[in-house]
């Protein structure tokens, strides 16, 4: 089996493969000040619960944008479960091209949504990834990540417009009833969802105009599912897509050699 972890600003999403089929999926929340000893047990005890053993777990990939987890998580993962974590970032040999300006500068989850975009779909792909920040990842279907767009998260916008605001309460992340709101709260609720969803629409919009292609525009992340049943650009829903992304990186780096090059040894399979 293998452990598949997106840490993202907010979230760790984590998941594990059996083969090539994600066999089970966790969230938790991502806090720098863990240690590697806590992110161990934690990991050891979602596993137990859901019946796998942490002893049958072979290897690990991580996507990260938050460095101080990184290191605790790599760590945990040899600690704690006994195998090496491979940390996704441009300078591995995957079978993707990063063609923008800084290649450098893609962001882990990125990277990953580029390489699961190319291996499942074969075409343009426009994957719109619902976190902290939303992000447009442009990717053609012979794997060319061209760039993206990167806005504002719902969540970070609705936290960010109730903490400057005296008044205005906070709300949760759902379609309302109405557009036109009856009251603080439901005329809020409805700002929030229907700007993330006419703001996907229309950079979809734009970007399939600009790029002169009717790309595939795939959401994913933990909102996915909710937002992308009321956009009309989305044409497919994958809320794991990164971690997909990460199994397929894992497969490439033991194939090439590379996991025992530049992250040591991985266990016997």
């Amino acid at each position: 089996m293998i452990l598949t972890l997106d840490i993202g600003n907010t979230e760790t999403v984590i998941g594990v493969f059996q083969d090539q089929k994600l066999t089970a999926h966790w969230r938790i929340s991502s806090l720098p000040e863990r240690t590697i000893d806590e992110f161990g047990l934690l990991l050891r005890a979602v596993l137990r619960e859901s019946g796998i053993n942490p002893a049958s777990i072979r290897g690990a990939a991580v996507a990260s944008v938050v460095p101080p987890i990184t290191h605790a998580i790599t760590d945990a993962c040899q600690r704690h479960l006994g195998c090496d974590a491979i940390s996704i970032d441009a300078d591995l040999d995957l079978p993707i091209r990063l063609d923008v300006d800084e290649p450098r500068s893609v962001g882990a989850d990125r990277i990953a949504n580029t390489l699961a975009a190319s291996r499942l779909f074969h075409a343009d792909t426009i994957v719109v990834d619902l976190g902290t920040a939303t992000t447009y990842d442009c990717i053609s279907g012979a794997g060319v990540f061209i760039g993206g767009v990167i806005a504002p998260g719902p969540r970070t916008s609705a936290e960010t417009l109730t903490r400057r605001t005296a008044k205005l309460p906070r709300v949760d992340i759902e379609p309302p009833a109405t557009v036109i709101g009856r009251r603080t709260e439901t005329a809020l609720q409805s700002g929030i969802f229907f700007a993330t969803v006419e703001g996907i629409d229309g950079i979809v919009r734009r970007i399939r105009s600009e790029w002169k292609t009717d790309a595939l525009a795939v959401a994913t992340g933990g909102l996915a599912p909710l937002i992308a049943a009321h956009c009309r650009t989305i044409d497919r829903v994958e809320p794991f897509l990164t971690l997909y992304g990460l199994r397929f990186a894992w497969d490439h780096l033991r194939e090439t050699g590379q996991q025992e090059q530049q992250r040591g040894p991985q266990q016997q399979e």
